[in-house]
Parts: C-alpha cells; sequence; structure tokens
C-alpha cells in the first residue's frame, strides 16, 4: 500500500483508487491529486527539497505496483479541479515537448471519462523515466536538440550497448561488438554500430596504413577506421560516415558552433559542450536508418541487419535502427578518451539504465607453471572503469583458454559482475565462431534481460542467405533476399535465438573454415604486407571466396620491393633495409621462389614509389604464367603500366603519380583526375560508391551473374589515360567496365581474354573487397578463387 501524507493525517489508498492517483510538477514541487466523489479533487503538494527522496519511492512504488501489468504507466492530461489547484499552488512546468507528445499519445487509446493522469499504455514505461529525470532538475540543462534526442530514444525504446577495452589495445573490441550485433540480428532486430576513435585525426583517410592499418571506404565516401568493415561484414548493413566519430570531428563541429554564435557567449569547455556534442553525435547515429545491399546491382532496401523488429514493418523503407552498438576504441583510462567517458556517464544517466549497458573486454593472461589464469589485470581494468563513473554489466575476457569456473567466480568477486556475465572469448579457429561462443553462454538472454528486451515479441523468420556460386563455368552473384511476411506470433523465450535461421546459417559459414575439401595459396604482393592489417578487408574477401568455394585459405605474404631489391635506390623493404648485397638477394630469391609456389596472384591498392616495379614485376609473371591474376586499385594501373611497358613496346611508360615528366599520350599510362586536389589531402579523392557499366560477354560481367551495372567502392586520385584506351585494346588488353558518370572516359575494368589467353587475368581501379561479405562474396574475388581452384586440379598448382 501507497500511504499519503494529507493535512497531517495518513490516507491509506486503496488498490483501486492506486491506479488513478494523479502526479503533476511544478517549478520545485511535486503535486498528487486524487479524483473523489463528483469529480470534486484536492491537490496535495510535496516540497521537493525536503521529500525528493519519498518522491522518488512513491514513483518507484507506482511502476512497480501489482496494479499496473509489467510495470507500465502512461501520462495523460490532468482532470479539471487538479489544474485549478496546480495553478492555485504556484506555477506549472511543463516536460519538455517531445515527452509530452509521446506521453499524450501512449495514453490516449486508454483515457477514462474522469481523464486520469496516470493510465495504462504501451508507451508509457519510457513516460516513468521521463517523471524521474524531472523530479531529479529534468532535461533544464540539456541544449533543445539533445533534449529531443533523449526524449526521442526514450519514447521508441532504442538501445545502445557500450564497447569498452581494458589492459591493452588491439584485445579485440572489433569483432566482440561486431559479435554482439549478430545476437541482435538473430533477436529480429535492426542493429547500426558506432565506432568513436580518441585520435584528433578527423578521419582515417590521410593515416599510415603502417601505423593505422586499413583504411574502410563507406558508400557515402567515408573514410574510416577499419572496425567498420567488420561491423558491416557482421551486421549486413551499410554504413555512412558518421559511425565513425573521431576527437578531431567532434572538436571541429563544436568550434564550428562556436563561430556562428551558437553557445551565446558562454565559455565553451569540455564539459558540458563536448561532452553534449558527444552525446548529440551517438543519439543521432542510433536513430539514423541504415541500408541493406540486397543485389550487387545497386538496388538497396531500408532495413538492417535481419529487418523489422515486428511483422508489420517488414518491407517498409527508412525504419530506424532499434539498437546501437557504440565501440570506445583505445583503453580505458588513455587521456585522449576522457571527454568520451563522461559523454558516455551522462549518456546512460539520460537515457535511463534500462536502455544503455556496458561489455567490457578485457585479457585474462596464462603466466607460470602450472599455468595459472590471472585475474588481476581485469580487475585493477574494472577498477579503473568504475572510478570514471562506468560500470560494466559485461565482462568478456579474452585469453588464449575457456575460463575456468574458478577464474570467473574471482572476477565476479572483485567486480561484482554476475559469474554468467562474466563471458569467455578465447581464442578459436576462425572469428565467424565468436558470436555462437557467446551464444553458447547465454549472453543473448542476458542482454534481453538487461535491456527489457523480447527478441521474438513479433516474429518473423530471420534473413535467408545465399552465396556466390559457380554456374556454366563463371561464377554466379546471387544475394541475401528477406523471406515472405509472417503474421505477428506469441512472445518466445530467449532461447529461441539458437533455432533462427540467422544463427543456423552462421554455424554452416563457421563449419565450412573448419572442413574445406582443398587448399589454395594466394600470393599477396603488396608495399605494407609488414602490416596485416593493411589489407584487411582484402584477406576477409579472400576467406569469404575459399569458402564459398571450400577451400582452406593460405596466403603468401610477399614485400614488393622484395622482388627487385638490390635492382634500385628504392627497394629496400621497411622491414629490413639492409644495403648489404647478399641481404638483398637474399630477400629477392626467397620472394620468387614463394611467388612461384602460388596459385593465383592479388596486387592490392596502395600510395607510393616503393615498391611499384616490383609489383610490375609480379603482374608480368602472372599474365606470362598464366597464374590467375586479380589487380585492385594501384594493381590495375600497375597492370597498365606493365602491358605498355612489354605488350606495347613504350619502355618509359609509368604513372604520373611517380614520373612527372612523361610524354603525353605515348608513355603517360596514369594520370591525374582532373577534379583532384593536388593542395589538399583529406577527403579529396574520388570516394564512394560509384556505378561501372560492364561490356556484355565479358567474364567480368559473367562474374557478377551477367548484371551490366554494379556499384562498387572507390578511392583514388589517379586514372588510366583514357587517350592511351584504343592502344590497349588493339593490343588484345580490353576495357571491359567504364564509369557511368555521363563521359564514359573513365575505365574501371580491363581483363584479357579468356580462357583463350588468360584463364583469369582481371583488374579494377575500384575496391571490390569492401563489398564482399561472409554469405555474398564478391564476384571478383570468387573469380580468382574459383580459377586458383581449377590450376590446382589441373595440376598447375603446388597442392596438386
Amino acid at each position: 500500500d501507497i500511504v499519503r501524507r494529507d493535512d497531517d493525517t495518513n490516507t491509506r489508498l486503496s488498490q483501486k483508487k492506486r491506479s488513478t492517483l494523479p502526479i503533476r510538477l511544478s517549478d520545485r514541487n511535486l503535486y498528487l491529486a486524487r479524483p473523489e466523489g463528483g469529480g470534486e479533487g484536492r491537490a496535495t503538494m510535496l516540497n521537493h527539497t525536503r521529500r525528493r527522496p519519498l518522491v522518488a519511492l512513491l514513483l518507484a512504488l507506482l511502476v512497480a505496483s501489482s496494479a499496473l501489468p509489467d510495470g507500465v504507466v502512461s501520462v495523460s492530461r490532468p482532470n479539471a479541479n487538479a489544474n485549478d489547484a496546480l495553478r492555485a499552488s504556484g506555477t506549472s512546468r511543463r516536460l519538455d515537448a517531445s515527452a509530452a507528445a509521446a506521453a499524450a499519445a501512449s495514453s490516449s487509446s486508454s483515457s477514462t471519462a474522469a481523464d486520469p493522469p496516470f493510465g495504462r499504455g504501451r508507451g508509457g514505461r519510457c513516460c516513468a523515466d521521463v517523471l524521474l529525470r524531472e523530479l531529479r532538475g529534468g532535461h533544464s540543462s540539456m541544449p533543445p536538440a539533445l533534449s529531443d534526442l533523449v526524449s526521442e530514444t526514450v519514447s521508441s525504446d532504442r538501445k545502445i550497448v557500450v564497447v569498452t577495452g581494458g589492459v591493452l589495445s588491439g584485445i579485440g573490441k572489433g569483432v566482440t561488438a561486431s559479435s554482439i550485433g549478430v545476437l541482435f540480428r538473430a533477436m529480429g532486430l535492426r542493429v547500426t554500430a558506432l565506432k568513436i576513435d580518441p585520435y584528433l585525426n578527423v578521419d582515417a583517410g590521410t593515416m599510415s596504413p603502417f601505423e593505422h592499418g586499413e583504411v574502410f571506404v563507406l558508400d557515402d565516401g567515408g573514410e574510416t577506421d577499419l572496425d567498420l568493415g567488420n561491423y558491416e561484414r557482421f551486421l549486413g548493413v551499410c554504413l555512412t560516415g558518421e559511425s565513425n566519430l573521431s576527437t578531431g570531428k567532434i572538436y571541429r563541429e563544436v568550434i564550428e558552433r562556436e563561430r556562428i554564435g551558437e553557445y551565446l557567449g558562454k565559455t565553451v569547455q569540455v564539459v558540458p559542450h563536448v561532452s553534449d556534442a558527444i552525446q548529440e553525435w551517438v543519439l543521432r547515429v542510433a536513430r539514423t536508418p541504415v541500408t541493406r545491399v540486397s543485389t550487387l546491382s545497386g538496388e538497396t532496401s531500408g532495413t538492417a541487419g535481419t529487418g523489422g523488429g515486428s511483422g508489420e514493418e517488414e518491407g517498409k523503407d527508412n525504419l530506424p535502427p532499434e539498437v546501437c552498438i557504440v565501440e570506445l576504441g583505445g583503453t580505458l583510462g588513455d587521456i585522449e578518451s576522457m571527454p568520451f567517458v563522461e559523454a558516455l556517464r551522462q549518456l546512460q544517466e539520460h537515457v535511463g539504465y534500462k536502455n544503455m549497458c556496458f561489455v567490457h573486454v578485457s585479457l585474462v593472461p596464462v603466466l607460470g607453471s602450472p599455468t595459472e589464469q590471472k585475474t588481476k589485470p581485469t580487475q585493477h581494468s574494472v577498477k579503473s572503469m568504475m572510478q570514471l563513473g562506468l560500470r560494466p554489466d559485461f565482462i568478456c575476457c579474452r585469453g588464449k583458454e575457456p575460463l575456468e569456473p574458478g577464474t570467473k567466480s574471482k572476477l565476479s568477486l572483485f567486480t561484482s559482475v554476475p559469474e554468467n556475465a562474466i563471458i569467455s572469448i578465447h581464442d578459436v579457429t576462425n572469428i565467424y565462431r565468436v558470436p555462437l561462443m557467446m551464444l553458447e553462454q547465454r549472453m543473448s538472454s542476458m542482454l534481453a534481460r538487461r535491456l527489457r528486451i523480447r527478441p521474438f515479441a513479433q516474429r518473423r523468420d530471420s534473413e535467408k542467405y545465399s552465396a556466390v556460386t559457380p554456374g556454366d563455368g563463371a561464377a554466379t552473384a546471387t544475394t541475401a533476399t528477406a523471406t515472405t511476411q509472417q503474421p505477428p506470433q506469441p512472445p518466445t523465450a530467449c532461447s529461441n535465438v539458437r533455432e533462427s535461421d540467422l544463427i543456423k546459417n552462421w554455424t554452416e559459414l563457421a563449419d565450412g573454415v573448419d572442413r574445406p575439401e582443398g587448399e589454395c595459396r594466394i600470393a599477396m604482393v603488396g608495399k605494407y604486407c609488414d602490416q596485416g592489417d593493411a589489407y584487411l578487408s582484402v584477406v576477409k574477401a579472400l576467406t569469404h571466396s575459399a569458402i564459398a568455394t571450400k577451400q582452406r585459405l593460405r596466403i603468401e605474404w610477399i614485400v614488393a620491393s622484395d622482388l627487385t631489391a638490390g635492382d634500385d635506390d628504392d627497394s629496400s623493404s621497411s622491414k629490413s633495409s639492409d644495403p648489404d648485397p647478399d641481404a638483398a638477394a637474399s630477400r629477392k630469391r626467397d620472394a620468387w621462389r614463394r611467388l612461384r609456389e602460388c596459385d593465383g596472384v592479388v596486387v592490392p591498392g596502395g600510395f607510393g614509389r616503393r615498391g611499384f616495379d616490383g609489383k610490375i614485376r609480379a603482374v608480368r609473371y602472372a599474365r606470362e604464367s598464366r597464374t590467375p591474376f586479380l589487380g585492385i586499385c594501384l594493381g590495375m594501373q600497375a597492370a597498365v603500366v606493365e602491358y605498355a611497358r612489354n605488350v606495347l613496346g613504350r619502355e618509359r611508360a609509368d604513372s604520373a603519380e611517380f614520373e612527372e615528366n612523361l610524354a603525353k599520350d605515348e608513355e603517360d599510362c596514369v594520370v591525374f583526375m582532373p577534379e583532384g586536389d593536388r593542395e589538399r589531402m583529406g577527403g579529396t579523392m574520388r570516394l564512394g560508391a560509384r556505378e561501372t557499366v560492364l561490356k556484355e560477354g565479358s567474364l567480368a560481367r559473367r562474374a557478377y551473374g551477367d548484371v551490366e551495372r554494379v556499384m562498387e567502392r572507390h578511392r583514388h586520385r589517379y586514372e588510366v589515360n583514357p587517350n592511351m584506351v584504343h592502344d590497349f585494346e588493339e593490343a588484345g588488353l580490353h576495357f571491359v567496365g567504364r564509369n557511368s558518370d555521363g563521359t564514359g572516359e573513365r575505365m574501371e575494368v580491363i581483363e584479357l581474354d579468356s580462357p583463350d589467353v588468360h584463364p583469369y587475368f582481371v583488374a579494377a581501379q575500384f575496391h571490390p573487397e569492401f563489398t564482399s561479405r561472409p554469405e555474398r562474396p564478391n564476384p571478383l574475388f570468387y573469380g580468382l578463387l574459383q580459377a586458383s581452384k581449377d590450376r590446382v586440379g589441373a595440376g598447375g598448382g603446388t597442392a596438386a
């Protein structure tokens, strides 16, 4: 029972009247009004300054009351008598407009003749949170934009999961965040993702691959961290540039706001101005619809993941996500990430505990003999996290072996995290087993319980998958399609996630990696081979195609400059710059031996002169030995220069990127694009998804399933000289893909006649690796792996 103080008399409210207890707020006081006989009502004032704990308790009891099933409450307008009492007692304070609108909408279907301020409604859970925030001071300190975003997030019941890391960087936060997204997809929810990078760069576009790894390019041209590639591949979505937030981006936005006078002369500080801007960015990304590419010809759908969360939403475009995964880059405690940590702490206060949770990834090393799992690094990491105001709901422990029961118990004791919420993320045979590992430890059900999600509340079948499969001797691309709309089903327990089609297909995918029928060796000839993450998407694309062709993939990393070691002054690799002639000769012999043992050759993109001549040597070897070859970006330009030198006989042919004094249209095979910017480096390349028209009957068009137009992502400043195209085609090098920007002058895809001249010699100016997915390999990579497999079967490879 709830006791209300009225004129120093305790009045015990009946069970019936308790469900219609009105609550109204003024600028400093809370008013309780109870309808009485004949429609007359009385109002009672509780002063915040003295009785706030009592008010909070009262609201908590109201929400938890058995008179309100499932703790659902909603708000409607007060009755006339209660309004009169409020006006007589002081000036009323309104809830913010968004919350009031959501509250009114949620209670419109349950209003009665007396129109009680509390009733039962679907959207009422968020309204209780709004009232509690108003009692603590509400949104009065927030800027209007943030206040509206918070209210919209709460009213739509959107969930935010923050993944943090401790002990050391590179611990696997990206894969962990992506795997959590897979679990939400299996629940039937739409998922998006955001990566926070605390560096001062505006984006990753100008960062060296040696220092930061691959630059992943999005459809809208965003140059982002490589983790966004993991998100897209695991979640099956196409993200935008806003999905990667850096310190440089957020500071630039705050400074621009200050310059236009948005802060009205206030002293601009990290808190609240930068922290508010961070929260706005997170909530803005969390509600931005993401697209899923449904065909390789560029047709898209506005749904993300496995589709909408309810049957009636299936097939609609531009549906906002239901879950946002936020990964905080770096290690907790780094000075660079402090503004983001504080912003995330405030954000949980604003959106509510039930709408936001934290997953902390930490290391549990094994030392000594006998081996013992050490918990102290994780203990200190969690302690550091708590000192910053964040409390982990889950701890994902990285290590070589599964966590022992004693280790979990000890971690639970020192971190106050339940044992079943301490998840073992130990080494597995392939990363596609990580979501399955989480599922085995019931992480999906615990996430649903923590965030109050009913995964299959209105269930429809999950997204169906199909892979690129061979047909008529060429690769045919088939795509993921949604199943027919299903009627809403009764609520189902979280354990049914195990039976979803997505998890079944994910299990088959993981098994396919571990159960190949053959082996294929691919030579990766590049400039940045000393840093494997520099070509991460290329490796993943090769892996996807190896799974589809049922092969075990082995990559031979060959530093391009080693193929010309000792031939010139620019031949030394970044790993070994020993000028000793014997050492250089040894590296050269080893590089060529390994290249000749491979069943296929890939020359990926890059920048700079060093290693370019080595790439040309690799292209010539692949062309003359009929070894399957795929060139990407600079790899295509190397193929064009090689053909000009060794087939057209133009020995001085080169790229304008490296040699400025070249004879126009005779030696200048690769030229600077007319719209390029030579002064500014960041964001000035030809970026993002562009349409390419494929020539009928070409190998590339057959690989894409006889599709005329395809959408692929670009990142380059230089292009093939269109004035030399006629000479190349006369000599047998065909330009079978051209741009559709209106001029038709941009060369996108080249190939040699197949199979007469070469079984598979294809190069593209775009980056096909960025659109490859585990369930849908990119056709150009699939074609390479299929041709390499045929070479092995015919006895031309090392595996024969």
